[in-house]
């Protein structure tokens, strides 16, 4: 993530390598620059389907609650289906959640172009085109739409500006227990001993981005410079070193 010119939203690639390259970059209001990775067609058919046995279960169990009510169970298990045909989606995808059951197992996430979170306008208006995205059968148009676009929007998500990306992955931090000791570079202060042990301590309680950025202010120590998680583990290597572990 790092600041950058404005852009209009999703980049489209131009020649060369960058044809095979899905990642796209949006600008959030703020005029940061993020990088999203669409789900392409594969990816989005589990989660229909993980999705569609969910909601085939409930509508099975509804109709068996309600077949000895006669037309008062008919007209219920009818709503039933109106809610998870057009609600479900709308439902989960406004939730904390940001996606529907199926997508979350997948490990997608449905956003604005901009990186924002789906707005109810946006949920409801992708949502309603899927009747239009279904045409001309299983959708046919959905699928032909998603193959011709690197951002794999089908017709409702371009109708309402929004993708649906792979939820990002924290990287794994690195702590204490995954490096070897080392002996500092040079004498330590007994001032700099403890600047290194309380960063060593916090490891766990900072992102990786900002763990680098500290530590790289301690490389000399191991004599490195620049940052980066190889300059991380030396630097942790010399504070397990100084708590004694050698």
């Amino acid at each position: 993530m790092s600041a950058a010119s404005p852009v209009a939203g999703p980049t489209a690639p131009t020649t060369g390598t960058d044809a095979l390259d899905t990642v796209v970059s949006a600008e959030t209001p703020e005029g940061i620059l993020i990088e999203l990775r669409p789900a392409g067609l594969s990816a989005r058919a589990y989660a229909f389907a993980i999705d569609l046995m969910i909601r085939m279960v409930v509508l099975s169990v509804i109709a068996g609650i309600t077949e000895p009510m006669q037309g008062v169970g008919l007209a219920v298990l009818l709503i039933a289906m109106f809610v998870s045909e057009w609600l479900y989606p709308v439902l989960f995808e406004l939730s904390g959640w940001a996606a529907t059951p199926g997508k979350r197992v997948v490990g997608l996430t449905t956003v604005m172009d901009n990186g924002l979170p789906i707005t109810p306008a946006a949920s409801f208006t992708r949502n309603l085109l899927r009747v239009a995205d279904f045409l001309p059968l299983a959708y046919g148009f959905a699928i032909v739409c998603m193959l011709t676009r690197r951002d794999f929007k089908r017709l409702g998500d371009v109708a309402a500006a929004t993708l649906v990306v792979y939820r990002p992955r924290p990287a794994p931090k690195i702590g204490l227990s995954d490096v070897e000791p080392i002996a500092p570079a040079l004498p330590l202060a007994l001032r700099d001993q403890s600047a290194l042990i309380a960063l060593a301590v916090r490891a766990h309680d900072v992102t990786q981005e900002r763990l680098d950025e500290l530590a790289a202010i301690a490389a000399p120590v191991t004599g490195d410079t620049g940052s980066g998680p190889a300059v991380t583990r030396r630097v942790l290597g010399v504070a397990r070193w100084l708590l004694g572990w050698r």
